[in-house]
């Protein structure tokens, strides 16, 4: 029996927006073919978007707060130092480490980190491998523990390609205009010259070891796509205003090239593997390519990441997998417990994420096993630190001249410090993407209320000051910014809706940096929001949009339009948030929300679809997609859409649970779908009168109360001269906008609730609403009157208001599946009692008394008649 096989290649910010064009034109074939035979997809990425984090984590299955590694760079163990991340960062076993154990073999090359190479079944060539000298006259060892087995070392060392090497032939076809570079005042043909020597290096070593070894799982690493991102990414077409056209012409294909010559490699790979062999290809994150391209990064840790795409790609092929079939939902933590499934190893309950059972023709069941740290044996792992063999300045500096990291102090200690803060932050990053709001704080507050030393004159002399000055510090400053910590605070409040907490940091952001103000007006108009103030909130907007237009600034207009009822606005601004990022799933599914309202069916199921297309559990989007596809009759897949929402959120997600047995019920006694009463009692139910205020809700509670049903009334608004019979109100109804938990109270009884409050009604019960309809004329002399004003001069505003709150309860309404509402006249219940009595009764379900219910009409009461 054929023994399964996996190649995981990985392409660090590889990009669905520059493959797809390549793939149209033909560019990019080897890729194609495993499309045809395979799945792709999107790749969600994990916050924040660093590499090293991000590659552990496609290898453990765990997010970084279990694996380990939080960054580029770490503390050396004896304090005295810092340096690159290496492999002894990592706490949690990796696939080749489970494989070892397992007695297969695996070949990992060039991952990052894997420096010092482990000493498993198989070979690791660690991602210290392709660094080599700068200097050609500098000779290049490979130091101890760069490979394992080390008697390979004589087999590889000269399979390296050093960027001296890099002659006019392979720089061509990537830069055709090169010549036109003046190489005294720029690097760019260094840098080029570097990273494709790096890859090339990688590729030679990974395709011998194919050829060479046996191997049962192969993990190859490059950064070829991410590394021409940072350095030519800004001249990628289209052209930025800023790039001079000049510069545009030189380097505009240079991206391009990159991906082309991944591929080229990629045909070689797969040459090299073999049919029977399942090869997984996929990116950490992606690149932006569009307006949202930074040209002058900010001074934030870690800068360059901020061009990192949430979503990268990928593709798998192989004996077991779907034909030429996209998928969707998956994540970096999917990886890793995907190929165990593969190889029919049992995935621990600890990893964090799930296998794909959706890529595979014939699924089989999934093991488990509580986690793989636990199995005692051999997991081919370092007994000790061998860290101490690396020679750190050629790879820091690479990571300082990608922007990564800022060039270390000299001042050791602070160096330490500076590292040590910069972990912990990404630590409460990674406890914030995963709503863990109470660790992430706790980090953070730590942060903030440390006693940092301060910079003196003395730090602005020798080597120091240029960099400090770059930095923007000066005397008296902190060793450490902690502005990045108050921006996540800000973002954590906001989060947790503390908006008080959230202007405390949004002030003390803007008190440390004036030009943080343009940066935080998002933030300020989700604090305005928070408050209640919804105007200033989309004036705030407003201004964010007109100095720097971006998605989520569209984003959030849209939804204070909604809010506003505001529907066709609210619509036209989810749309540009996409034409900024077409693939944010929140701006398809707000839309989504929006054409259910404006009774666009088929548009609407179309962008529910897209959301979850982009973020596979997305309960809001499924939601939706039901609301949207029972509109359009097809019951049986909005039942679907509607469960699928119910058990990705079942204790949020109330009204799923109400579509879902309105469904059931339709399916077995179809109804018409225009009437929202069902005409039949419900257990547990609660019967609330509603109405714009002097609508005769009175009269009806009243009438309810004289027919048997119990009110839930506290009798503390005394009846007067505008209501001689009583006003039966609730004083905690007055507040329902803050606090909805009392309406268990109101199971089994009516209550009367204001119509502006009803959106505000928990949707876990079932409501049976007797709306009350009375002209608007009548209701608006009605008041003036009750309040002591003129009778006779009616407002205008108030006619305004009065039609607003009413088209907002037939969007509400329609909305809500636990609420069913008949609207009754209030002349006719008065003038054609009988008739009302019949229909309220028939809606409620119970037989009542409707002698005593029609004692409760006082014709003289009718004053006010228009």
């Amino acid at each position: 029996m054929k023994k399964d096989k996996v190649l995981l290649i990985g392409w660090d910010a590889a990009d669905w927006k520059i493959i797809g064009p390549l793939l149209a034109k033909g560019r990019m074939p080897a890729l194609k073919k495993i499309i045809d035979r395979g799945v792709y997809g999107n790749m969600s990425t994990m916050n924040p978007p660093y590499s090293p984090m991000l590659w552990s984590t496609v290898a453990t299955g765990k997010t970084p707060d279990k694996h380990g590694v939080l960054g580029f760079i770490e503390v050396s163990p004896d304090r005295k130092g810092i340096r690159p991340v290496t492999v002894n960062s990592r706490k949690s076993r990796a696939l080749w480490n489970i494989f070892h154990n397992q007695g297969l073999k695996s070949n990992v090359v060039g991952w990052w980190p894997s420096f010092p190479a482990e000493p498993i079944k198989g070979v690791v060539v660690s991602d210290k491998f392709q660094k080599v000298n700068k200097d050609p006259n500098k000779k290049s060892p490979i130091v101890k523990g760069t490979i394992h087995p080390e008697d390979l070392v004589k087999d590889l060392h000269d399979l390296r390609l050093f960027p001296h090497e890099v002659t006019e032939a392979h720089i061509l076809p990537f830069i055709p205009k090169a010549a036109e570079i003046d190489q005294e005042k720029e690097q760019s043909l260094y840098s080029f010259a570097k990273m494709l020597a790096e890859n090339t290096s990688v590729h030679a070593a990974a395709t011998n070891l194919m050829r060479t070894t046996e191997w049962d799982f192969m993990a190859v690493y490059y950064d070829l796509i991410d590394h021409f991102c940072h350095a030519f990414m800004k001249y990628h077409p289209p052209k930025l205003k800023q790039i001079p056209q000049s510069k545009f012409e030189i380097y505009k294909d240079t991206i391009y090239g990159a991906y082309m010559y991944q591929d080229m490699m990629l045909e070689r790979m797969v040459d090299l593997a073999g049919e029977d062999t399942t090869i997984v290809i996929m990116s950490d994150h992606g690149y932006e390519s569009g307006n949202n391209r930074i040209l002058k990064m900010p001074k934030y840790p870690a800068a360059p990441a901020l061009e990192h795409r949430k979503f990268g790609m990928f593709v798998a092929a192989g004996p077991n997998i779907k034909k030429n079939e996209k998928i969707f939902g998956l994540s970096l933590i999917d990886v890793a417990p995907t190929i165990l499934h593969i190889y029919g190893l049992p995935v621990g309950k600890d990893m964090d994420g799930k296998v794909a059972l959706d890529i595979f023709k014939e699924p089989k069941k999934v093991n488990y096993i509580d986690s793989w740290e636990d199995v005692k044996g051999d997991f081919g792992e370092h007994e000790s630190d061998l860290s101490d063999l690396l020679d750190e300045e050629e790879s820091m500096q690479q990571l300082i001249d990608l922007g990564y990291i800022e060039k270390p102090d000299n001042n050791i200690e602070i160096a330490i410090l500076k590292t040590s803060c910069d972990l912990k932050h990404n630590l409460a990053r990674v406890f914030l993407g995963k709503k863990d709001y109470s660790e992430s704080k706790r980090i953070l507050l730590e942060l903030i209320n440390y006693p940092y030393p301060t910079y003196d004159e003395n730090a602005f002399e020798g080597e120091n000051k240029d960099m400090l000055t770059t930095q923007g510090f000066k005397v008296g400053d902190t060793v450490v910014d902690t502005i990045p910590f108050y921006m996540d605070l800000l973002s954590l409040a906001l989060a947790e809706h503390d908006y008080d907490a959230a202007e405390v940091y949004l002030n003390n952001l803007r008190n440390f940096d004036k030009k943080f103000e343009l940066n935080t007006l998002v933030s300020e108009a989700k604090i305005l929001l928070g408050k209640g103030k919804v105007h200033l909130a989309l004036k705030c907007l407003e201004d964010a949009k007109n100095k720097n237009p971006n998605s989520l600034v569209w984003y959030q207009i849209g939804k204070i339009y909604k809010r506003l009822s505001q529907f066709e606005n609210a619509k036209a601004a989810f749309q540009s948030a996409l034409v900024f990022e077409i693939d944010n799933a929140k701006s398809h599914q707000a839309l989504a929300d929006i054409l259910i309202v404006l009774k666009d069916y088929e548009e609407a199921a179309e962008h529910a679809l897209t959301a979850i297309e982009l973020v596979k559990y997305f309960p809001a989007a499924h939601y939706t997609l039901g609301q949207a596809l029972e509109k359009l009759g097809d019951l049986e897949n909005a039942k679907m859409a509607y469960e699928t929402a119910s058990k990705l959120k079942p204790k949020d997600h109330q009204r799923a649970v109400k579509a879902i047995e309105n469904i059931n019920e339709k399916l077995s006694e179809p109804i018409s779908l225009i009437d929202k009463a069902e005409y039949k009692f419900r257990k547990d139910q609660i019967i609330i009168v509603s109405g714009l205020p002097r609508s005769g809700t009175s009269v009806m509670m009243q009438m309810l109360n004289n027919g048997g049903i119990d009110v839930l009334t506290d009798g503390n608004r005394k009846s007067d001269e505008s209501n001689p019979k009583g006003y039966y109100e609730y004083e905690p109804v007055m507040a329902l906008h803050k606090d909805n938990s009392w309406l268990g109270k109101a199971q089994n009884k009516t209550v009367k609730v204001v119509a502006p409050l009803l959106k505000f009604l928990d949707p876990k019960y079932r409501y049976k609403v007797i709306f009350m309809n009375r002209d608007l004329t009548e209701v608006v002399k009605s008041q003036q009157k009750m309040v002591g004003k003129n009778s006779d001069i009616l407002s205008v505003k108030l006619f305004e208001s009065y039609n607003k709150h009413l088209s907002q309860v037939e969007v509400w309404k329609d909305n809500e599946p636990g609420v069913e509402l008949i609207y009754v006249d209030y002349k006719e219940v008065l003038f054609n009692t009988d008739q009302v009595l019949d229909k309220v009764t028939s809606f409620i379900g119970l037989d009542l008394d409707k002698p005593e219910m029609i004692k409760s009409i006082d014709k003289t009461l009718y004053r006010n008649k228009s």
